[in-house]
């Protein structure tokens, strides 16, 4: 099998990050991962960067650890991918298969109403995943829910509780969404569990990685981190 971080944080883009770049591959070439979906907070999110940075320029920091991963990974025999984190109110999404083009096109997704943004973003042909679910924190004041809007839901949140991935595996199930996981790593290997996505080949690039969530040919794990690196 083939195993891939598919919610992955780093800093500095990631306000809330603890490690860089570098430092998180590298965790994730020796935990015997094959590729790292780099999907830090974007614009509306957790992002370091002021309010009133101008979209544009935005853009230009946003990219900038996924670049630097790219870049590395090569060097190191890793797969970087990219992916998005994006957030209203702290409910969360996760994008795959836009590229840098494509948000560079759509400022008016700023402020958007969040149904027409992930409308906007599935019509485009992106992969739509709605992250932990059933997630609880002083700064969240309702669950909210879009099983509408998107393909799927991570049923495995490595930071989340047992009992919120249990709700979010019922929901997942009640609504025929596909199920999905990751890490939501900010710190490295400083987590005591991980999570991702596995297929039995490896992945070529983003929109392969969605043709085969959406066909459901590639299924979700979870490890605790003395369980890793991977038997092959």
């Amino acid at each position: 099998m083939f195993y891939y971080e598919t919610h992955c944080h780093t800093s500095p883009v990631s306000r809330c990050a603890r490690a860089g770049v570098e430092e998180t591959l590298l965790f994730y070439r020796d935990a015997g991962y094959d590729g790292v979906f780099i999907t830090n907070h974007f614009l509306d999110g957790n992002i370091a960067l002021p309010e009133n940075t101008p979209y544009q320029e935005g853009l230009d920091f946003y990219f900038s650890d996924y670049r630097k991963g790219l870049d590395f990974g090569k060097k190191m025999g890793l797969k970087v991918f990219f992916g998005v984190e994006h957030s209203y109110k702290g409910t969360d999404f996760l994008v795959y298969n836009l590229p840098e083009s494509w948000y560079r096109a759509h400022p008016e997704i700023i402020g958007m109403k969040t149904s027409a943004m992930l409308s906007l973003m599935t019509a485009s042909g992106a992969l739509v995943v709605q992250a932990h679910p059933f997630r609880e924190a002083s700064y969240i004041d309702h669950v909210r829910l879009f099983p509408h809007c998107v393909q799927s839901a991570e049923v495995y949140n490595a930071l989340q509780k047992d009992f919120f991935n249990s709700r979010a595996e019922e929901y997942v199930a009640a609504y025929g969404l596909i199920p999905f996981a990751g890490s939501d790593n900010h710190k490295a290997g400083g987590s005591p569990f991980y999570g991702g996505m596995a297929s039995e080949t490896p992945v070529i690039d983003e929109a392969d990685f969605t043709r085969r969530v959406l066909e459901g040919k590639m299924q979700f794990f979870r490890r605790a981190r003395e369980e890793m690196p991977f038997g092959r």
